[in-house]
């Protein structure tokens, strides 16, 4: 039986590997770390005493792609969310809190009810969002929506930020219509966020590779590729670091960043610009955890420098998206302002000094979401014809997401299958 290569074995990687393997394919992972997951994934952190994620992840209940993912592994109930489906806000510069709670019933067809709790918001400014489904290929998120009214400043704007990690200025519009169109428009049983309960690597990275071992897929970790060969405009080995060189008698999935498909493929598109996202990990050492409305797992922040916080046991985390110059800072100058917001947002009185932390800078965390970017996204199929590419930086008309990378993975899978019925 002929291979199917995949290189990287991140989430998008993963997610070919287990759609192939499901069809029936011998499949091959290689990834240059010594872990899978890429980005997904959670470690033990010394400095903390605690097992924490590399990036702090939000996922909604209209997630098809990741919820098939985790059904799939046995993992469908290692996701945490709040019992209803609601988003809590505060305002650190005013001391406002609100929450925006989808109906789980739709009127007008397709159109739910309004999102509660922001006051001055009527169904007309909810309706604006559908001029995102119009947008111009140059529109952008600010550009769309009606940057005055309630409703873009305490939702759509966090929203669109956490989603594109890119300022709604800037921000192709283009790209948030998809996660408005999926969750918000169709009522609240898509609107419910979620995160992983235990951690990422153990909702999707350690069941997705207990279950390709299950199943004698090899994966292996180290192979640094350095190129592909190519014959007859098919590929026909993979060139590794170390004078390791497979050859490739299936088909190859490239299932890499945008900047290591372009140095294995020169010649093809792909984003160059990024955009930085900044955690931040805090301890609450004698600090009772909270309890958010509806036992949320994370509140909505504006008026400081955190922008989202994600509460699991006695661990606070904050992520800050479009973060380019927050990065730039020093990680003290960074965790006292998190800090400083953390309290403020959790009510913790008297206030306390700042505990252990850890501050994970993710300088290239994504790439830039904007018009221009968004047109280099590359798409699935290659000028190769048993090459395939998947990330989520590949043209999966969905934003940089744990979603959207894992369509890609399935993407490339149903690809591979296409092309070896044509064959």
């Amino acid at each position: 039986m002929t291979a199917v290569h995949i290189v990287g074995a991140g989430l998008s990687g993963l997610a070919a590997a287990i759609r192939l393997t499901q069809a029936g394919r011998k499949v091959v992972l290689y990834d240059q770390a010594d872990h899978a997951g890429g980005r997904c994934r959670s470690y033990h952190d010394a400095v903390l005493d605690r097992r924490i994620d590399n990036g702090n992840h939000l996922l909604l209940s209209a997630n098809w792609a990741a919820r098939d993912f985790l059904a799939t592994v046995g993992a469908a109930d290692s996701l945490v969310g709040a019992t209803r489906p609601v988003f809590p806000f505060v305002d650190l510069t005013t001391g406002a809190r609100w929450e925006v709670a989808f109906a789980y019933g739709p009127i007008l067809g397709r159109i739910p009810l309004p999102p509660r709790g922001i006051p001055g918001v009527t169904l007309g400014q909810l309706l604006g969002a559908l001029r995102l489904r119009n947008a111009g290929p140059d529109q952008t998120v600010a550009q769309c929506l009606d940057t005055t009214t309630p409703l873009y400043k305490r939702f759509w704007q966090p929203l669109a930020v956490a989603a594109l990690n890119t300022a709604c200025e800037a921000a192709t519009a283009r790209l948030l219509w998809p996660v408005v169109a999926e969750t918000v428009l169709r009522g609240g049983n898509n609107c419910r966020p979620l995160v992983a309960k235990d951690g990422l690597s153990e909702s999707f990275i350690d069941p997705a590779l207990a279950w390709l071992a299950e199943r004698s897929v090899a994966v292996n970790l180290g192979w640094r590729l350095r190129g592909v060969l190519f014959e007859d405009s098919r590929a026909s080995a993979l060139d590794f670091a170390g004078d390791r060189r497979v050859a490739v008698d299936g088909a190859v999935v490239l299932a890499l960043p945008p900047a290591s498909a372009q140095r294995a493929l020169p010649g093809i598109d792909a984003p160059q610009e990024s955009r930085a996202i900044v955690n931040g990990h805090f301890r609450l050492d004698g600090i009772a955890p909270p309890r958010l409305p509806h036992d949320s797992p994370l509140i909505g922040v504006l008026g400081g420098t955190a922008e989202w916080l994600f509460l699991r046991r006695d661990v606070v985390s904050v992520t800050v998206s479009a973060a380019d110059a927050l990065a730039e800072l020093d990680e003290q100058t960074i965790a006292k302002r998190m800090w400083a917001d953390i309290q403020k947002a959790l009510r913790v009185v008297p206030p306390r000094a700042m505990p252990t932390y850890r501050i994970v800078k993710e300088k290239r965390a994504t790439f830039a979401q904007t018009p221009a970017e968004e047109r280099r996204r590359a798409a699935t199929r290659t000028p190769w014809g048993n090459l395939m590419l998947a990330g989520d930086w590949t043209d999966t008309g969905l934003p940089a997401t744990i979603e959207g990378s894992i369509r890609s993975g399935f993407s490339a899978a149903a690809a591979v299958a296409n092309q070896q019925q044509s064959a």
